[in-house]
Formats: C-alpha cells, structure tokens, sequence
C-alpha cells in the first residue's frame, strides 16, 4: 500500500504529555506499556505541526487536543525548517518542510543510506536539537515534557531497498540517538529490525495486527491515520469515524497501549513546502480539527467519548493480557482482569453488514456491524464504535465585508532580464541543480531559425513542437505569446507537451517555464531524481522532417521578474510601475502579477480566499505566502462510502468534479485592521475581479 508521503522528510519527532511536575521524572517500558513515574500508561496522543499552523493558533489548538481527550501532542522537527543553510540553525518558526536542499550538494552524499557525508550531517543537526531541548529542560528526565523521540520515519522499506547499507544504517542511527542521553524512550516507527532499548511502532490505517520485534517492548502505534492527504487533481479523503474508533479499538483490545492520531489537526501548506509533488496547500486530512482548527463533528465527539471509556479501562488494561473468547463467527471478546478485581471487555463483531447478536456473562448484548462495544466494568456497555451520538458540523464557507479595491496588475516580461542573471550551455540543465529551490520557476529559452524556403510557410501546413518534461508543469511560449501548457500528476510526474509551433521564417525564440509543484521527498536515493525539461525538445514537420533542438544552445533564468523585484513584499514596491485601472480585467493573460488591498473583516471566524475564478499560481497576502494554487478539477470515485469494511483512501471520496482546493487559509494574525495587501501571480489566466475573502462557519445539523 502507498505509505504517506509527507512524512517521509522528517527525522525526530517529540511527544509532550499534559501536567508537567517541576522535578526529575522517568520514563521507561515494559511489554505492557510506557510507565512514567512508575505507573503504566494507556496514552492518547495527536499530531499537530507547528509549522503548519501560527503561533497564534497553537494555545487553542492544544486545548481542544486536551479537551477532546489526549494526553499529549507529537510533532515532528523539521530539519530545514530550523537550519535553511548549512551551519545556519535557526530556533524561530517558519513553515519550511523537510530535507534542507542545502544537503543535495554536499559532496558525495547520499540520503538515508549508510552513507558517511549523510551520517555527519544528520547527526550534527540531531545533537544540535537535543541540546536544545536539554538546555531548556524539555526532557521529562529533567521535568519536562517530552516523554519519547523518534528517529528516522518510516525506514523499514527503504531499508529493504538499500540491503545491507540499509541495516547499517539504521543500526548506527538508532545508536546515535540512544547515545544522546536524553533520558526518554526512542522509537523507529515501520522498522521491525529496530535495535534494542529502541522500540519498533506501527503505522497505518490498521495496527491490530502488529507485534513489536521482541516481547519485552511494547505494542505503539505511532501513525493512526485519520484521514489521508489531498493531492491536485484528485478528490477530498473522509475517513468515517466509525471506522477509526473501531480501528482504535481493535488495536486496544489487542494489547495495544499507545495511540497517536496522524493527524489530529493537519493545518495549511504554507508557501510552497507541501510535503511532495502535487500535495494541496491545505493538509487538512480530514482530522477532527481541520485546517482552520475548527472542531469537525462527529469524529472529535465520537472520538473524545472513546477516549473516556479507554481511560475508563485502564486500570485493568495496563494490568494483564487479554483473554479471547469466541462468540460467534464473527464475534469475540477480549477480557482484560487484574487481581485487584478490574475488568474490562471488548465484544467486537467483524461483519460487514450484520447485527450480531451474543452473550457474554449470561447477558445479551447486540453488537452492530463492524463495531466493538467496550464494557468497562465487563458488564454494561459504555461505548459502541458504530453508534455516534454526536451532531454532524456543517463547514460552510460565507461572505465577508471585506471589499478587494484597487486592484493593478503587474506582467511579466518573457524577454527582459539582467544578462548576469542568466545561464547560456549547450544542451538542458536539471532544474534544481540551478533553482537550489529558491524558486518554482526556471525559464529555458533558446532561438530557431525558419528559412524562408520552408515548405510549411507556403502551404497553410503548421509545425509540432514536442517537449518531454521531467516535471512537474510547463508553460510554452513562442516569441512571447502562449503556445500551450502541460502538467504531470503525483503518480507519473513526467509529462510530454505537444502543439502546434507558429514559427515565422527567420529567427524565433522559444521559452519553456518550468515549474515545479513540491519536491520528490521519498523512496531509494530521491535526491537523485530529476525535475525540469530535461528533454528531448523537438520540431516537427521541417523540410528536414524533424529538428532536435535539445543540444543547441539554451539560456537557463531563475525566477520571475516579479520575484527578483519583490512584488509580495508591503515595503518593497514603491518603485514598481504597476498598471491601474480595471481595462487589464477585460483581457485575462498568463504570467500576469495581481495587487489589491482589503480591509480586515469583523468578527473572529477563520479566513480563506477563495480562489476558485482563478487558474494556477502563488498568492500572498501582506509578504506572507498564502501558498500555492492550483484551480484543477478532481477526479475520483465519489459514489458511496461505507463505515464498514477496511478503509484505504480510494474509498469515500470527496468533491468529483468539482476544485481539488477552492478556499485558501488566510490566518488573521497575519492581518493588520486596514490596508491589508493581497498580491497574486497567476500563470495561465484568472478572473481577480472574483476573488473573494471568506469566513468559515460551523453549524449543527
């Protein structure tokens, strides 16, 4: 099954519990569970990244995490968010996801492999941020908060991949970390081989079935996913809480002692460090907070109230493996008993379509498809997976007095550029060998000459120009007008873009804009993959038949014009000529920049843009990157969805037909009350007189 790509990035996560004690504790396990100052715990946890959420919004986020029933919060620590170059870490939050791009160039290197270069630089960076925390005292050895840490992500695949390099490796990072002395357990999540004191996890959408690789750890599951990631061009994931309590509580009955929600709130994409080619800019996940941190009903109420009835448990839970009884076909019960007289029982029902009706006790209990009833004293039933009892929140999206006024706009000139800026070689370059990711954009231009003796010229007859892409979008020009435009998509990046060629005899300049759309972010030695027009580049219907223009010489230019000129920043574009008035609406262009200015809206609602008139782009507002847009319509199976029968993401699919991404998070600590600047760089052509600032609304139904 496809494994989660925007987790792949990153290295170390911590975990922070609730009710910190101003004094040295510890942290240790057992086969039953983590034990924290000498008790076992049943926890349940939720991630939440910092990054993709403000500062602002983290307090109310982590309340509502604890109000609906987690003991902690896991986020991950992304390494170039905190060092974007090398020797450079930096502690403030900005929202940068993954890999520094910095590492790609480190001679000789070679990602999560045993690989010495790899090895200095992860470790480096790994001592810098645990250092970090000891020195503020973050470790719950010190009294702090951070219970456990985890090292590497989800390596088990790639260490079968790279064989025995890969075991070395994941060997030498387990016992880095170990020997970093932090005082609180390590995890390596998907990693059965994982070394002792490390503890293997689980992840996935199930992990009833998981063991961990010695009988002496116990049994966590890192990664329940609550929903799945959206990509452009593919529909909304929903996940039905009926199936994730039931998934939970199957992982529970079976010994399980440890859950962390991925994710509990997924938040926003800001900029452009969505996790992997094509990932939208929202990262909601359908998680019972969703992207604006909004309580998403039922699945918070549902979830909170088996919560409640876990902790109910615990006791006995903590205390004793599970004894399994048969029920009937499809039923079971696990009966969990310690000797102070605690009990606790899972009756479980496995079919998909049928009420089991069972006797456990010499009581009847009637147990609805697919569900597990849990009794907390083994007797009377506090909760039942499949019966939500919760009002369903209705999220809708509703108008804002905020006016966008005096709109001026901003083109790109396709020709114009500091000759120093440039790159002129025979033959095409890779793309983020020459971007270093400070841009989505790299220009390729080159010239043809057409002899006036062409036989096309005289005979009505057009040329073809084919351009394979390596990825991920690509924009043609010729002698700056628009030819076309092609794209990729997550699952087959490489793309080829066809059309007919208006050459003129004489000379005639080409101009490729490649763009990239999130990088590639897993799978053996990714940082060797290729993006850009990487070719051939061909023109058909010559006299000659076909003409190769590959190898000729070709012009490489970083960026737009209006990224050099800093036309997102408040302060920075005084001396820009824009264009007034509202004649440039009556024409929409490609590669054409957007200003406007609105004013705050009352109220304290969550804020988005909706930005569904529009084509592909960026969009900031006051300097701040929105993120990317991308007005691509979904393709999916959007024609039923079942709570019953195990869930993977082509299942209950979401908004066929209609925008993958329409509204755009616009956090309001990023606002001022007036003169708020809205700028928007739009590649293909969009309509700006539609664009709109939304509130996000709950109801009840």
């Amino acid at each position: 099954m496809e494994t989660n790509p925007v987790s792949k990035w990153s290295f170390l996560w911590i975990l922070l519990i609730w009710g910190v004690q101003l004094a040295q504790c510890s942290v240790s396990y057992d086969n039953k569970a983590l034990i924290i100052n000498g008790q076992r715990r049943i926890l349940l946890s939720g991630s939440i990244h910092y990054p993709r959420s403000t500062p602002q919004m983290w307090e109310g986020l982590v309340q509502k995490a604890k109000d609906g029933g987690l003991d902690a919060i896991d986020t991950y620590v992304f390494w170039n968010l905190h060092e974007p170059s090398s020797g450079n870490v930096l502690c403030f939050f900005t929202c940068i996801l993954g890999f520094p791009v910095w590492l790609k160039y480190v001679p000789g290197i070679s990602f999560r492999t045993d690989n010495e270069p790899f090895k200095t630089e992860m470790q480096r960076f790994t001592q810098k941020i645990v250092q970090m925390m000891k020195d503020e005292k973050l470790f719950k050895s010190q009294g702090g908060p951070i219970i456990m840490s985890q090292i590497e992500n989800e390596y088990g695949p790639e260490s079968e991949a790279f064989g025995g390099a890969g075991y070395a490796y994941m060997s030498w990072a387990a016992k880095m970390a170990v020997e970093l002395g932090t005082g609180v357990p390590w995890v390596m999540c998907r990693e059965d081989d994982a070394p002792d004191p490390v503890i293997n996890t689980c992840n996935g959408f199930y992990c009833d079935y998981f063991s961990p690789n010695k009988p002496y750890k116990p049994t966590m599951w890192t990664e329940a996913w609550s929903g799945w990631f959206t990509e452009f061009g593919g529909p909304i994931h929903q996940r039905p809480v009926e199936d994730l309590a039931f998934a939970v509580a199957r992982f529970i009955q079976k010994g399980g002692s440890f859950v962390n929600y991925y994710m509990y709130q997924g938040g926003t994409n800001f900029g452009r460090t969505a996790g992997g080619p094509f990932i939208t800019t929202s990262y909601d996940y359908d998680a019972p907070l969703d992207e604006y941190g909004l309580i998403r009903q039922p699945k918070y109420g549902h979830l909170k109230e088996l919560h409640s009835t876990i902790k109910l448990c615990e006791r006995a839970l903590v205390s004793a493996d599970p004894t399994v009884t048969l029920l009937g076909s499809y039923s079971q019960a696990h009966v969990f008993s310690s000797k102070s007289g605690d009990c606790a029982a899972f009756l479980s029902n496995y079919h998909l379509d049928t009420t089991s009706r069972v006797t456990f006790r010499g009581v009847h209990y009637d147990l609805p498809p697919w569900s597990i009833s849990i009794l907390p004293d083994c007797k009377n039933v506090v909760f039942n997976t499949a019966k939500v009892g919760v009002q369903t929140s209705q999220m809708q999206m509703l108008p804002t007095n905020a006016e966008l006024l005096s709109w001026e706009t901003f083109s790109e000139d396709i020709s114009s550029a500091d000759e120093d800026s440039k790159i002129t070689v025979v033959g095409l370059l890779e793309q983020l060998n020459v971007t270093r990711d400070t841009s989505d954009y790299l220009w390729y231009m080159t010239s043809v000459e057409i002899s006036p003796s062409e036989s096309f010229l005289h005979s009505g007859q057009h040329l073809t120009l084919t351009v394979q892409s390596a990825g991920d979008a690509l924009h043609v020009f010729t002698d700056g007008q628009l030819s076309g435009s092609a794209f990729g998509t997550r699952k087959n990046r490489k793309f080829t873009f066809t059309a007919n060629a208006n050459l003129h005899a004489g000379t005639n300049r080409i101009s490729l804009l490649s763009v990239t759309v999130g990088l590639p972010n897993n799978g053996p030695h990714f940082e060797t993959w290729n993006t850009g027009v990487l070719g051939p580049v061909v023109l058909h219907g010559l006299d000659e038949g076909k003409r190769d223009l590959s190898w000729q010489k070709w012009t490489c230019k970083v960026g737009l014009k209006g990224e050099a000129m800093n036309l997102v920043s408040p302060s920075g574009i005084s001396h820009v000529d824009w264009m007034k008035g509202s004649l440039f609406m009556q024409k929409q262009r490609p590669l054409t920049w957007y200003k406007a200015y609105f004013n705050t809206p009352d109220g304290d609602e969550p804020l988005a843009l909706d930005m569904g008139s529009m084509g592909k782009g960026q969009v900031w507002i006051n300097g701040e990157s929105i993120g990317r847009y991308w007005t691509i319509y979904a393709n999916g199976n959007c024609s039923q969805c079942s709570y019953s029968g195990t869930f993977r993401p082509t299942k209950c699919q979401l908004g066929c037909g209609q925008p993958t991404q329409r509204w755009y998070h616009v956090p309001r600590s990023w606002l001022k009350p007036t003169q708020n600047q809205l700028v928007v760089f739009e590649e293909l052509s969009g309509d700006v007189s539609k664009i709109s600032l939304m509130k996000r609304s709950v109801n009840s139904v």
